[in-house]
């Protein structure tokens, strides 16, 4: 009996553990700052179920809303190094690779 008690309360832990972890997935989508070329809609969730890895992109910036903006105003990070060095790089290599990828036009992102 006590063997199934502590088998059921580890099940239950791990679920616990497990649901706990997709709630703390940011917003589904976001809206990025885009600057003069207008706002960039961003699928966050999509980004998450596809990468897999939140530090391939976190790795830049903390996973804390307003981050990026509070970067560029402190000058920590440039005005373009998200968009070339995280967004554009990787939807460029899986486009070479054959695989589906996201846009790599300005128009196709930037909405005015």
């Amino acid at each position: 009996m006590k063997k199934i008690i502590a088998l059921l309360f580890t099940g239950f832990l791990i679920f616990l553990s497990s649901a706990i972890a997709d709630q703390n997935k940011g917003a589904e989508k976001m809206e990025l700052n885009g600057g003069t070329k207008g706002k960039v809609p961003f699928p966050h969730h999509q980004h998450q179920k596809r990468l897999g890895d939140c530090n391939k992109c976190h790795v830049m910036f903390s996973q804390v809303s307003g981050s990026i903006e509070n970067m560029k105003t402190e000058g920590k990070l440039k005005k373009k190094a998200v968009m070339s060095k995280l967004c554009l790089k990787c939807h460029r290599a899986e486009k070479k690779a054959g695989r589906p990828f996201g846009p790599v036009k300005c128009s196709e992102c930037h909405v005015k």
